[in-house]
Parts: C-alpha cells; sequence; structure tokens
C-alpha cells in the first residue's frame, strides 16, 4: 500500500489484549467489537531504511483491520500511547480505508507511555486511490513530517513537526469558533447583534 522497501517489512499479527494494561473494561470491550486484526506491516528505522532521525528513532506502518465501518479514534489513541514509536495506521473496512498519525512525544516521569500531541486523520477513500506515500530521505523527523504533511488540513508551510502542530491546533481552534459563531447568528433574531456576530465570523474566516 505504501510501496516500502522489502527491508522494511514485519507482517506480524499483534494480539489485540496486548493493549489490556492502557484500557478498562469498555475499551477492552470495544478492542473486540470493532477491531477484526492488527497486523504490523513495516518499520523504518536506521536498520532497515538506513535513515536516522533526532526526535525520531523509529516509523511503524499498523493495518488495522475493522469489524465495521468506523472512526476508532480512542482505540487508536490507546495505541498510540503504549508504543513510544511513531505509527501511520492504515485502518479499513472492506475497500475502503483512512490513515492516520500522531505527534507525540515520551511522557517526562513515565517513559512507558507517550503523549500524544496531535492527530492528524484522513478522510475515508477508496482502497484503489491512496495519495499518501512515503518519501524515504533525508532523515527520520523528516519523513515523518512530510507524512504530517500529507495529512494537514491547513495550506501553509512550516520548518518543523511542533510549528505545524501548533498552527493546526490554532486552525482547529478558529473552526471551532467559527461553527460557533454560525450557530448564534442561525438563532440571533435581532438585528444589529445579528450584525456584529456577522463581522466577528468574517473577521475569523479571515484569520483562516
Amino acid at each position: 500500500m505504501f510501496q516500502l522497501p522489502k527491508n522494511t517489512e514485519v507482517g506480524k499479527v499483534i494480539p489485540k489484549n496486548a493493549f489490556d494494561d492502557y484500557t478498562n473494561t469498555k475499551l477492552k470491550k470495544l478492542f473486540s467489537d470493532k477491531i477484526q486484526r492488527i497486523t504490523w506491516l513495516n518499520k523504518i528505522a536506521v536498520d532497515t531504511v538506513n535513515l536516522s532521525g533526532t526526535d525520531i528513532q523509529e516509523i511503524q506502518v499498523f493495518k488495522i483491520e475493522l469489524k465495521e465501518k468506523s472512526i476508532i479514534k480512542d482505540l487508536l489513541s490507546i495505541i498510540e500511547k503504549a508504543i513510544p514509536y511513531h505509527i501511520l495506521f492504515w485502518i479499513e473496512f472492506e475497500d475502503e480505508y483512512y490513515v492516520s498519525t500522531s505527534a507525540k512525544h515520551l511522557h517526562p516521569q513515565n517513559e512507558d507511555i507517550a503523549v500524544i500531541d496531535y492527530t492528524f486523520t484522513s478522510d475515508w477513500k477508496t482502497i484503489e486511490n491512496n495519495p499518501f506515500q512515503f518519501e524515504l530521505k533525508n532523515n527520520l523527523d523528516w519523513v515523518f513530517k512530510n507524512i504530517c504533511d500529507q495529512l494537514k488540513s491547513i495550506d501553509t508551510a512550516t520548518k518543523s513537526i511542533n510549528e505545524l502542530v501548533e498552527k493546526q491546533k490554532n486552525n482547529d481552534a478558529i473552526l471551532r469558533e467559527i461553527e460557533k459563531l454560525k450557530s448564534e447568528i442561525a438563532r440571533c433574531k435581532q438585528f444589529n447583534k445579528k450584525v456584529e456576530l456577522n463581522l466577528k465570523l468574517k473577521e475569523l474566516q479571515s484569520m483562516l
């Protein structure tokens, strides 16, 4: 699916109960109800592609086959927190898929747990249409940021993953505020108040 070198192939099925220590009863049931199989497809690291990184030592590729079409953000977050390395997920149901990855860092007091800074997620697509590809050059920090750039929703150039995360978070906050204002405008009955809200709306839209 990503046309990665053969040296990167792992092809190992990961049991769903491998994440039991990071879940409660409800989440364990979701793992069972939603997920058919988790497969560790590829390992991108210095020993497989001869690329190293400063902040990122390895990038894993996981394929998750679903029992039903659904967004499994909470379950992906558990896997992300349990595994210290960066992961690109290919989530598949029948002939559709979406991809997701998170910028993250190790917990300062507990290196067994990763802290998620931001999650980049695509829309659902048909399997025949996969525009996302790894460019294996420069270093692993660059490779991971390039993947995130392919998934970002902002049309802005950034120099680092931290800058990208900050701008993406700001963009998302503005979008939430825009939706909130649109709801207020729809409910508003007073003309003067509606004009004021529309001016605020235009200001936020220009910020995007």
